[in-house]
């Protein structure tokens, strides 16, 4: 690959300058001599604009009989409110193979929201030299994927709170009358859609009229307790005033308020749907499935059974092709979803993947990279992710960096926005070793489900030759496969040459069968508690609601699903001031919840946010637009 037009090699600037600087001093390639690099014809995906485009899934029935590349996931240490630099490493590792190493490659992420854009985080486009461009679209609507998840997400919760509004205004058969009206030859028929519902109550008759009272009322009363409702609405900004609202405060509305409140697009399971479906059936099964709350006689209710499926698999259909970008130096990334990797499993899409796998081919490379660290994202990966798609990852990257590693090991507080404690710029070895803890967890954990482990250290100027050196042995100790230091963020795909010559060996002398942490035929509690264990916790403590919330999805027969924990990404534990690999502690389970369309149990450790508040002072305050330019500035 490295003789295609589509490799640029960079001329880098130290010291590095601002991440949007370097992103716009690069004129991308046009999307369509990406798209070549990979073997794409035009009629196999559709542009957006000069630099993305929407790669269609009808690439995968073309490929079916292909064979796949390597598979590579990268995860992390515990992080610090930082962040690591996990995306910049992904991004890092397959410029090196890409542009150096002379292999075909794809890197695969999720879409960034634009709440920590417009935020405290920034954005998610990798950064310094090993970034995704144009890294402003990237950040900034993409292709419409989060606004198409928005419209769907509020349909469904428009459509919960009319069904309930009607239903308490209007008799069975009024109800049932205005749900099947006649045609203008007077006949009455179901809809399509409606099908689903009688199949669901076991009634076979296919003609209105032919239903008994009994049925009518079966039928068209969902009966849905408003305190049962799940379902909320979401908007793809950080609005800390949108936690907790009423709705139904008009007059016409007959008194009838419900408190409820917004999350986040990217907590939506709708979201977490897109990431994990395998195709568009499967979307719109998917989608019908999911369920809104219950009725009052405790049976789940659907979006099927409000009779608006298909119209959210409409909104969705072409938000299910990921959209096809490239590094700064030319190699192809899939942008694919972007679920909350606290509440959701944080990772990419399987189509994505998929379709990467396909394209690279044998001795090719799809890297994706899973959210948090990995006690959290690599670990939905597997036991969530990979259990869906059927897909076995070859190698697993941990990243680690030594500030972190120090925080691990005693280190002061470390606050986003706050200058760095001097004990993070100068040397201090015994403070590594003893924070390198956390990195041999990682690694036990990781090594259990039969991969490889290569640690990548991402290097800051600040550390010095030792530290890097304690972080190798503690690595090589704890059973890692290789551990290399990485400088990607200053010297681009250069900078991760080391690492990408260290995954390649990896992936060819990793041949294990994937071991998932628990079968999926135990029970909730089994499977919660088997979790629990790989974080340190010596067992596991359950309130009153988690109690009710579990015997309720095991009597509905949901209990076979895989378990997505909702927990702090700060901490093994449930407490996000325990650093370092605590153990011993009782992990505590406030509420149990389920996305049963995505096809997940996820309870709730301690307290979870779903719609995160902005700072005294986002991100928002750097951003503009240089208006002689066009060009966006100020996103980092």
């Amino acid at each position: 690959m490295s003789s295609s037009r589509s490799v640029r090699k960079l001329e880098v600037v130290s010291p590095v300058p601002a991440d949007i600087d370097i992103a716009n001093s690069v004129e991308p390639f046009h999307i369509s001599e990406i798209a070549k690099d990979l073997n794409l014809s035009p009629n196999h995906y559709d542009l957006y604009g000069k630099y993305k485009a929407k790669v269609l899934l009808s690439v995968l029935d073309e490929l079916e009989s292909s064979d796949n590349g390597y598979y590579v996931v990268v995860g992390g240490i515990t992080p610090t409110p930082l962040g690591e630099g996990k995306s910049t490493t992904t991004v890092g590792l397959c410029q090196a193979l890409g542009a150096y190493l002379d292999r075909k490659v794809v890197t695969c992420l999720r879409q960034p929201s634009q709440g920590p854009t417009f935020g405290i985080k920034g954005g998610a486009a990798g950064g310094g030299y090993s970034q995704v461009i144009p890294m402003d679209e990237f950040n900034l609507h993409l292709t419409g994927d989060i606004h198409a998840i928005t419209a769907a997400n509020n349909l469904l919760a428009a459509a919960i709170d009319t069904r309930i509004f009607h239903e308490s205004t209007q008799s069975d058969k009024a109800l049932f009358n205005r749900l099947c009206p006649p045609n203008k030859e007077g006949k009455r028929k179901f809809s399509d859609i409606m099908f689903r519902r009688l199949k669901k109550l076991d009634i076979t008759k296919t003609q209105p009229e032919d239903l008994t009272p009994e049925e009518v009322k079966k039928f068209a009363r969902l009966d849905i307790d408003p305190n049962s409702i799940t379902w909320r609405r979401v908007m793809d900004v950080n609005d800390r005033f949108l936690r907790k609202i009423t709705v139904g405060q008009g007059p016409e509305e007959k008194g009838m308020v419900r408190e409820t409140g917004f999350d986040i697009s990217v907590a939506s399971e709708i979201m977490a749907v897109l990431a994990l479906t395998t195709s568009l059936a499967d979307m719109r099964e998917r989608l019908g499935k999911m369920v809104i709350g219950n009725s009052k006689a405790g049976e789940p209710i659907t979006a099927d059974d409000l009779g608006v499926g298909g119209a959210l698999t409409v909104l969705m259909k072409d938000a299910i092709n990921p959209t096809l970008m490239q590094t700064l130096e030319g190699t192809p990334v899939l942008v694919h979803a972007g679920p909350f990797a606290n509440i959701a499993h944080g990772n990419s899409s399987i189509v994505a993947d998929k379709i990467a796998l396909k394209l690279v081919g044998p001795q090719g490379f799809v890297v994706t990279e899973a959210g948090f660290g990995a006690d959290i994202g690599t670990e939905k990966f597997m036991n969530i992710k990979c259990r869906y798609s059927d897909l076995r990852p070859q190698c697993a990257v941990i990243v680690a960096t030594i500030r972190a590693l120090k925080m691990h090991g005693g280190g002061p507080q470390v606050v986003a926005g706050k200058p760095l404690d001097h004990a993070y710029l100068n040397e201090n070895v015994p403070l590594v070793e003893a924070g390198c803890v956390n990195l041999a967890r990682h690694i036990i954990n990781t090594k259990a489900y039969g991969v490889n482990v290569v640690v990548a250290v991402n290097k800051f100027s600040t550390d010095t030759e030792a530290e890097m050196n304690a972080v190798m042995n503690a690595a090589m100790a704890a059973g890692a496969f290789n551990a290399v230091i990485c400088t990607h963020h200053a010297h681009g795909g250069k900078g991760a040459v080391d690492l990408g010559v260290a995954v390649q060996r990896a992936c060819a002398s990793g041949n294990q069968q994937l071991k998932y942490l628990y079968p999926l035929d135990i029970s909730i509690k089994e499977k919660i508690e088997a979790i629990a264990k790989s974080y340190g916790a010596s067992g596991v403590e359950y309130t009153e609601q988690a109690e009710k919330q579990i015997e309720m999805y095991t009597k509905q027969g949901f209990s076979g699903l895989p378990i997505c924990m909702a927990k702090t990404q700060y901490s093994f534990s449930h407490n996000a001031a325990e650093k370092g690999a605590p153990s011993g502690f009782i992990l505590p389970i406030r509420d149990v919840r389920a996305s049963i369309g995505a096809g997940f149990i996820y309870p709730l450790v301690g307290t979870m946010s779903t719609m995160p508040g902005l700072p005294t002072r986002p991100c928002f305050y750097e951003i503009d637009l240089d208006t002689a330019t066009g060009k966006v500035i100020g996103l980092s």
